[in-house]
């Protein structure tokens, strides 16, 4: 007889037996996402109550476009977070591979999807010269990445040159990625029909799978709840974006990053050993995985996704500015990771926390900024949000490990 987990056979009565799961899951502190989903909807609704313009088809639009390019930086802090450890050098990666951009575009007639491409390396192989320092060398992350926070700062300054600043072409790549939009109205109804199917799809050939092998699977109505609950808001999204200007091409590409290395984490043998890193190292060694290995591979998607997000910053202002990367740039990548839901700890998270985590920051900068208020007090509000995040995370490991689950 195969051994099963208790925890999954309640599904198995169906909806009252999912819903009896859920609660149980609250109880134990396995809270997944829905403190950031609360905390979304309290902050719409709580500008919207001051400013009745703030859930505009126009501002929600512009919250979209601004979520891309810090958003594409937390998905690759998401991964080094999973080990435990942390990246201090992905601002001014980003802006390094903005300038490296645009002087090979620019000033030496590179073709731009080169250049893109080239700036893309760039962030790998810093990726991977960190992570060798650390994986290898024994040098701890933290202290390895604030050298190359200081040491690529240094280096795009550099790159730029004396005037600090490097225009790009008008209507360029860099340009077009950032604010090209679908204006056809079917381009956003059509995302949206094609990721509910897709999903749809998914869930019910997995249940098969799984039914197949005589293992617990996810009862119909739980299915069909969830998809009819990612139909409202995806068809929801559409409809506002339409009502603007369209479906953004950046978002687009960010859905498509965050979806595809979503899939990488949960679907593929590299994704359970990152897991398993974050989760314990000697284990992970016992087990045979090359942790010197995920350590390395892991900093250079850090950088790579760094350098990703520093290309949409660029193409935001269509130009390589002294400034990229500076000011707030870090502490938003790793607090949009950390407010999305991954844990600090390591071991659990996932890609959709860049963008939820992403989507409560730009919020309430937008949130600020249509309130004409003091940039002061939205940073205090966001170190709220960080804080309460990571207290809401030391509360549930700690309960999860009374109840047993950590």
């Amino acid at each position: 007889m195969v051994a099963v987990d208790p925890r999954l056979l309640v599904r198995e009565e169906g909806f009252a037996g999912y819903l009896r799961e859920f609660k149980r899951r609250m109880r134990s502190g396995d809270l997944g996402s829905m403190p950031v989903i609360v905390a979304l909807i309290l902050i719409w609704g709580i500008f919207q109550g001051l400013n009745s313009s703030f859930l505009s088809a126009n501002n929600l639009s512009t919250v979209a476009f601004n979520v891309v390019g810090i958003g594409m930086i937390a998905v690759g802090i998401v991964f080094v977070l999973l080990l435990g450890e942390i990246d201090l050098s992905v601002s001014y990666v980003s802006g390094l591979a903005g300038a490296v951009f645009a002087v090979l575009s620019v000033y030496h007639g590179v073709p731009d999807y080169l250049a893109l491409v080239l700036g893309l390396v760039t962030g790998a192989a810093i990726g991977a010269l960190q992570g060798f320092f650390f994986a290898k060398v024994g040098v701890p992350a933290f202290v390895v990445t604030l050298a190359g926070f200081l040491a690529w700062n240094g280096a795009m300054l550099w790159v730029l040159g004396k005037n600090g600043t490097i225009n790009l072409p008008t209507n360029g790549l860099l340009y077009n990625l950032y604010n090209y939009t679908f204006s056809d109205v079917a381009a956003a109804y059509g995302l949206a029909l094609i990721g509910t199917v897709v999903y749809l799809a998914a869930s019910l050939w997995e249940t098969r799978r799984r039914r197949s092998a005589g293992v617990p699977f996810r009862p119909l109505s739980e299915i069909v709840v969830k998809t009819v609950l990612l139909a409202i808001v995806a068809f929801g999204a559409a409809a506002v974006l339409n009502q603007a200007s369209g479906l953004p091409l950046c978002v687009l590409i960010f859905l498509l990053v965050v979806v595809g290395l979503d899939l990488v984490l949960r679907r593929t043998a590299y994704g359970r050993q990152v897991f398993a890193v974050g989760g314990g190292i000697e284990a992970a060694r016992r087990a045979g995985i090359n942790v010197a290995w995920v350590r390395i591979s892991v900093f250079m998607i850090s950088g790579t996704m760094a350098a990703l997000g520093g290309m949409f910053l660029a193409g935001q202002v269509n130009s390589a500015q002294s400034t990229q990367g500076g000011g707030n740039t870090l502490m938003e990548a790793i607090a949009a990771a950390v407010i999305g839901g991954t844990s600090l700890f390591g071991g659990r998270g996932k890609t959709w926390s860049a963008l939820l985590g992403a989507l409560v920051i730009v919020s309430i900068q937008q949130g600020m900024y249509i309130l004409n208020l003091n940039t002061a007090i939205q940073y205090m509000i966001t170190g709220a949000v960080l804080l309460a995040a990571v207290v809401v995370d030391s509360v549930s490991r700690r309960t999860q490990k009374a109840s047993g689950r950590a």
